[in-house]
């Protein structure tokens, strides 16, 4: 009665009224969410359901990432969706469909990328004796298999990958793909022209490459050629043309891109040489033969077709000289490529000496000659200069017996020579090894640096560089001081390689001043120290 009174009161009859409605539609809709929170908990074992719902997620995205691993490797794209609910049991409704969303929801990011090729895979399963039967989540796998992917955009090569069953036929220089009408029609692009040589923007080197045709063909073509011989591993296609011969464009043309291209499949490849060069093939047999389990195959020569599951057409290569230094592009490195050669021609000296005070054990120096050009035309000053500075000196140029000359520079602690190909042997040597590099008269700075400065570095070397005087070039005795190749030697290189290399890489010698060049030792050794 007192609250009745303070309420008579405080209000009128008819704002009590109000009063009392709201009163009941505020118990109303606190009614209602209290049994929407707790509805979940109304399902039989609810953490055990979350568990065995989480599993499925688990195994749902882990299946995400390793399809995603696989796309960024062979340049294919992976779909993945749920089919209709991940699990048709009323324990698992108001979870399962929370797991559903968020997969589409990340195919969602990868729709429109590839056209569909279904497989399908169980990747759960749980049972109840007590409850329920067996049950599987399936998942679908899209991805697009493109029977020939050709990349022609890179700087320095370009190659084609088939992926699905390729015929080679080295009498036409042909590689063909059998495929069907919906499948040539659906590919845009279907021939392409291959040169498998890794230097296609020299033009001089890329016209003693042959010519390679690329190209699917209907599987109701009756001129198609017919396999003449199966193999069950992949195969790679490559050129022993340009300008091989050279060791330089022996390695950074030819080698280093046939190791990036072949070592991910450890041996079980099928080489095809095409522009087959006799001499090159027996320099570099320990090579072939320690990338690849099987004889290579000289496919010009070939009379039948040989049918291969998979083929690459060219070789990868980095756009850099004699690097791999990019492990977004190259699942191997330099370092791993020297390890190979180590393990190839059995090298044994992993690393450098480090010099001591008092030691008694001297640092090897090996000085490259050369025979023809850009030789030293003093090299007795030169030894006697480095074994009174402490070296054990070694004079010595690389020739077809790469072995044997591998292991001499592999031996020694610091390699010297006037830029040229020779100097494509430092590869040979020990980690923290010194490589110096004598540039001759000609502005050869960008040209030194390209070809081995840079890659040197990559390689776990250190390196330092000599510039010759005008004095130490044997170009002085041709050629006046105010001539333009002592004055301006840029003006010579505007006039064409054929002019620069006239000049500066055939008619010059080298003699060192062995007193201007002491601290250039000098400085070697105290590298070795740290």
């Amino acid at each position: 009665m007192m609250y009745d009174s303070i309420l008579a009161r405080s209000f009128s009859r008819h704002e009590q009224k109000k009063l009392g409605y709201g009163a009941f539609l505020c118990c109303l809709f606190l009614a209602l969410c209290f049994c929407t929170v707790l509805k979940p908990s109304l399902n039989p074992l609810p953490a055990l359901n979350l568990q065995r719902s989480l599993g499925v997620r688990n195994k749902i995205l882990a299946l995400m990432e390793s399809n995603k691993e696989y796309s960024n490797s062979s340049e294919h794209v992976m779909e993945i969706k749920v089919i209709d609910h991940i699990i048709e049991t009323e324990e698992f409704k108001n979870v399962s469909h929370i797991y559903k969303d968020e997969v589409e929801d990340s195919n969602q990011k990868q729709k429109n990328e590839s056209k569909d090729s279904v497989t399908t895979s169980p990747i759960f399963s749980s049972s109840d004796d007590d409850d329920h039967e067996a049950k599987v989540v399936e998942v679908v796998m899209t991805k697009s298999v493109e029977p020939i992917i050709c990349n022609v955009k890179q700087p320095r090569s370009e190659y084609c990958e088939v992926n699905a069953g390729a015929r080679v036929d080295g009498k036409s220089a042909s590689v063909i793909v059998a495929s069907s009408q919906q499948e040539m029609s659906s590919a845009g692009n279907s021939s392409w022209t291959i040169r498998t040589y890794a230097r296609k923007e020299d033009t001089t080197a890329m016209s003693h490459a042959r010519k390679w045709f690329v190209k699917q063909a209907s599987t109701d073509d009756q001129e198609i050629p017919q396999c003449g011989r199966n193999h069950n591993v992949p195969a790679i296609l490559f050129s022993s043309g340009g300008y091989t011969g050279n060791h330089f464009h022996d390695f950074t043309d030819v080698v280093i891109p046939l190791f990036i291209t072949s070592r991910k499949y450890k041996g079980e490849v099928q080489f095809l040489v095409t522009d087959k060069r006799p001499f090159w093939i027996e320099k570099f047999k320990a090579i072939l033969k320690g990338l690849s389990n099987y004889e290579f195959i000289d496919i010009d020569n070939e009379q039948v077709v040989h049918c291969f599951p998979s083929l690459t057409v060219g070789l990868i290569r980095h756009e850099k000289e004699l690097s791999i230094n990019d492990p977004s592009k190259y699942s191997h490195t330099m370092k791993d490529f020297r390890e190979f050669l180590r393990k190839t021609y059995s090298l044994k000296k992993v690393n450098a000496i480090r010099v001591r005070d008092g030691q008694r054990k001297k640092p090897r120096l090996l000085i490259i000659p050369r025979k023809r050009t850009r030789s030293f035309t003093n090299t007795g000053r030169i030894m006697r200069m480095g074994k009174h500075l402490g070296y054990k000196v070694s004079v010595a140029e690389g020739n077809s017996d790469v072995a044997k000359f591998a292991q001499l520079v592999n031996s020694c602690d610091v390699l010297m020579g006037v830029h040229g190909a020779g100097l494509t042997n430092i590869l040979f040597l020990p980690d923290n090894a010194v490589f110096i590099q004598i540039l001759p008269v000609g502005g050869f700075e960008w040209l030194a640096t390209t070809d081995f400065g840079e890659p040197s570095q990559d390689m776990n070397l250190k390196y330092l560089e000599y510039k010759i005087s005008n004095e130490e070039s044997t170009l002085i005795e041709q050629y006046p001081l105010d001539h333009a190749v002592f004055t301006d030697p840029y003006s010579i290189g505007k006039q064409g390689w054929e002019a620069f290399k006239a000049i500066f890489l055939n008619k010059q010698n080298v003699k060192l001043n062995v007193n201007r060049f002491k601290p250039t030792l000098l400085k070697a050794l105290e590298l070795l120290h740290h």
